[in-house]
């Protein structure tokens, strides 16, 4: 470990931690419905849309039909790019002339962009074309990470209205979130990448000659236009098969930089939001704290892992840290600081090769995820994923001091627990049941790579990485199969729509509740001690949920490790 890569680590939390404020406040005009300074250019294109689908955005929805309204969005985009995926041979906007995408990869592939995943089962500069990147999943980037953020605000609304029968309305809010927040950040970090050296055209291919005298053909496209909503709505598709590595995605230490920071900046000034819609930015910023705490324990871990390397190398006189997998560009610091960002949050893309991490480096994204996508999170999905953990909490804390449970002025009670329930206990039921069954039979055991722990580490990863909608892979394997295409894709929707539906019955059964002020009992949801309690709930549910998968697979691996044993 050096002191530039604690000061990078440290300058990112730095830049991140003011960065809440500011894009706290444009998200709760959002989430009011307020006017802001994009209304006057983007207002009409706003009110044109709602004059041609029908829509009322002063209508409001109950909890029922905000979910239905939500449900059959995303069915019919699925369904949508499914379509394009398969019919892409016969499509224009084909340079390199690809063939239309296999049915079982269309389906993995339409549903992970969909629950915004984007799990990736092909290399994407030698399958998709240009018109598939661009309408069938970039399209998909904005949408699925603004119905994260809307569904957050409809959990909020539920916080903070009083005998309402209401949580907003669904079209609204994506209207209003695509709009007026990623369009325009993403056109400004568009026009970053391309003048960073992003290739942004319709081309598909240029030959060139290289150095020694041989030709070569270098794959092109709209890369820079899908590189800012990947990382700026957490969903982590990458145009090239290597992702955030490949230099034409991620060609400098300071767009590496920069996509750290965009894949976080949302999430951190949502928590702002939510505490500015309940009255109290205390609370905001409380679970911020529990969700820093989180992220800069796992970055050490990792960092520490990484720098230390394999001993098995240090016996053999080989000196220095873990550089298998890694970007030289980038270095150890930069690539563990990447790995811990985009696993706690559900963003997925990677700029090294997580297989190739040291057996406790690649136990932190592993673990990231297995705790509900919540260090921070997926555009809204941390946030109401996180809420739920909340509630879960301050239930433990009402049993500790023998009174009702209250978070933020509504009593917790039966029905929100149970529910809350509910939404997490859908993670270790599908990961470790399809794990378990991917782990016995034979077209499970056909995908690793490598046997051993490490073999059970690549099974565990992907369907973690599934159903927490987090999309990165361990790349050791083999996923582009009928068998794993298949179940990833069933794993994926159980984890994004499985967790919403019980939430926003949350949402609606908090709204319809009465404010309960706070008194000299109440427990406070402010300070350290809660924070603490946060902290500790989240780590001991996924901790004694996970710990025998991590046992089977990277703590078994790093034990063998320092015993010389390789996998």
């Amino acid at each position: 470990m050096t002191f530039q890569g604690w000061f990078l680590i440290l300058a990112f939390t730095g830049i991140l931690l003011a960065l809440t404020k500011p894009v706290g406040l444009w998200l709760f005009a959002l989430y009011e419905g307020r006017r802001t300074p994009l209304h006057r250019l983007l207002g009409p294109v706003e009110r044109g849309f709602y004059r041609l689908s029908g829509i009322n955005p002063a209508e409001e929805q109950g909890w029922r039909r905000y979910a239905v309204h939500m449900l059959l969005f995303n069915a019919v985009l699925m369904a949508f790019t499914y379509a394009v995926l398969r019919l892409q041979g016969v499509l224009p906007g084909n340079p390199q002339g690809l063939s239309g995408v296999g049915e079982h990869l269309s389906f993995n592939t339409a549903i992970s962009f969909t629950a915004n995943t984007n799990w990736q089962s092909y290399g994407g500069e030698s399958t998709m074309s240009n018109l598939s990147q661009m309408l069938g999943l970039t399209i998909h980037n904005f949408l699925s990470a603004a119905t994260g953020i809307a569904l957050a605000f409809a959990l909020f609304r539920g916080f903070a209205r009083r005998e309402a029968k209401t949580v907003g309305n669904f079209w609204a809010d994506v209207t209003r979130i695509t709009l007026y927040l990623l369009l325009p950040l993403c056109v400004a970090l568009t026009l970053f990448y391309i003048a960073s050296g992003v290739p942004q055209t319709l081309a598909g291919v240029v030959d060139v000659q290289t150095l020694e005298g041989a030709r070569q053909s270098i794959l092109l496209g709209p890369v820079a236009t899908q590189e800012a909503i990947k990382m700026l709505g957490t969903n982590g598709g990458g145009f090239f098969n290597a992702n955030s590595a490949h230099p034409f995605e991620n060609p400098t230490a300071l767009t590496n930089f920069v996509q750290m920071l965009s894949i976080f900046v949302i999430g951190t000034g949502l928590t702002w939001c939510f505490g500015k819609a309940v009255g109290n930015p205390r609370q905001g910023w409380a679970i911020l704290s529990a969700m820093m705490l989180l992220f800069l324990a796992g970055t050490a871990v990792t960092y520490w892992a990484e720098a230390a390397g394999n001993p098995v190398l240090h016996h053999l006189g080989v000196a220095g840290g873990n550089m298998e997998g890694k970007e030289v560009r980038f270095g150890i610091a930069a690539s563990a600081l990447f790995s811990v960002v985009t696993t706690a949050a559900s963003c997925g893309a990677v700029n090294a090769m997580h297989d190739s991490f040291t057996a406790l480096g690649g136990l932190v994204p592993l673990f990231n995820m297995q705790l509900g996508e919540v260090v921070v999170g997926g555009v809204g999905a941390g946030i109401y994923g996180f809420l739920l953990f909340a509630i879960l909490a301050v239930f433990v804390a009402g049993l500790m001091v023998g009174r009702t449970p209250e978070y933020v002025g509504k009593k917790i009670e039966a029905r929100e627990v149970k529910l809350a329930v509910l939404a997490i206990a859908v993670l270790p039921l599908v990961i470790l049941g399809l794990t378990a069954l991917s782990s016995v039979l034979p077209q499970g055991l056909a995908g690793p790579l490598n046997k051993g722990p490490h073999g059970f580490s690549e099974i565990l990863y992907a369907f973690t990485s599934a159903v927490a909608n987090n999309g990165s892979a361990f790349a050791g394997l083999t996923a582009s199969t009928p068998y794993y295409d298949g179940l990833l894709g069933v794993a994926i929707w159980l984890g994004r729509f499985f967790v919403i539906v019980p939430m926003l019955a949350i949402a609606g059964s908090l709204a319809a509740k009465r404010h309960t002020p706070e008194s000299a009992g109440s427990f406070p949801t402010t300070g350290g001690l809660w924070v603490g309690l946060l902290v500790g709930i989240i780590l001991i549910l996924g901790g004694l949920t996970f710990l025998p998968g991590l046992a089977l697979g990277p703590i078994a691996d790093h034990l063998s490790m320092i015993r010389g044993q390789l996998f």
